[in-house]
């Protein structure tokens, strides 16, 4: 069914990867059938077995002993498959290597320098792996913006428990959270606000990059562009709520 299928449409196929159950020379396989069969490309999704990888409903370990990919290792293994394919291959959480993403933005200089400065205070709450991209792309724009990473992964599976571990004190008066964050509003106001210091709590654009899921059909160009215009709406919010 699948043959059938790529001989019709364009076909993007998705494949979990389980270290030491599906990946090396079986993943290799499964590349080159794809390949052969005429598929557009491949998405990896690292298997996630933890909390902080990911896991939202109190159900880790999903497989007791499964071993589990690191960021970096996984990062490493999605660019050696892209290389060796012709087929397009990317990985979530990380990357696209044909395109540079999530955050291709950090490394296009020049059009950093087109995104509005930033003027005012706040703190930017995210992902363990969306922190440093973001981070580097708002510095560029001026000091005004503290990163705030959880013990999480990925920046829309962030709960209320991953609020709740944060201090505080550590915080700015505006706290912009991630606008498909699992949480609700004004419970994380209460959370963030503990310390008997008020708070306001705003979700920022519902993305601020493409990853592999997104930017599979998409041009360099075109994740640039998203990049471009969800960092001009977060930079925006923050001189219009932030503090002084």
């Amino acid at each position: 069914m699948l043959e059938t299928l790529c001989g019709e449409i364009d076909v993007y196929a998705a494949c979990v990867v389980l270290p030491g159950i599906n990946d090396g020379p079986i993943l290799e396989e499964t590349c080159e059938w794809l390949e052969e069969r005429g598929a557009k490309g491949i998405i990896l999704m690292r298997f996630a077995n933890r909390a902080d990888q990911g896991l939202v409903l109190g159900n880790a370990p999903v497989i007791r002993g499964q071993k589990v990919q690191g960021v970096e290792e996984f990062r490493d293994m999605v660019t050696d498959l892209s290389a060796r394919f012709r087929i397009k291959v990317s990985g979530t959480p990380l990357w696209d290597p044909e395109i540079g993403s999530p955050f291709a933005l950090a490394r296009e200089p020049d059009l950093l320098k087109k995104l509005p400065k930033l003027e005012r205070k706040a703190s930017i709450i995210t992902g363990r792996i969306a922190a440093p991209f973001i981070r580097e792309i708002l510095s560029s724009r001026g000091k005004g913006a503290r990163v705030v990473p959880v013990e999480k992964d990925i920046a829309c599976l962030i709960t209320i428990g991953d609020l709740a571990n944060l201090d505080p004190a550590t915080l700015e008066s505006l706290v912009i959270i991630p606008g498909r964050a699992f949480v609700y509003d004004r419970e994380a106001e209460e959370v963030l606000s503990r310390d008997n210091i008020a708070r306001t709590v705003m979700r920022g654009p519902d993305t601020l990059t493409a990853d592999a899921e997104t930017s599979m059909g998409m041009t360099r160009n075109e994740v640039l562009a998203l990049e471009m215009d969800a960092f001009r709406d977060l930079i925006l919010q923050v001189n219009r709520y932030g503090s002084t």
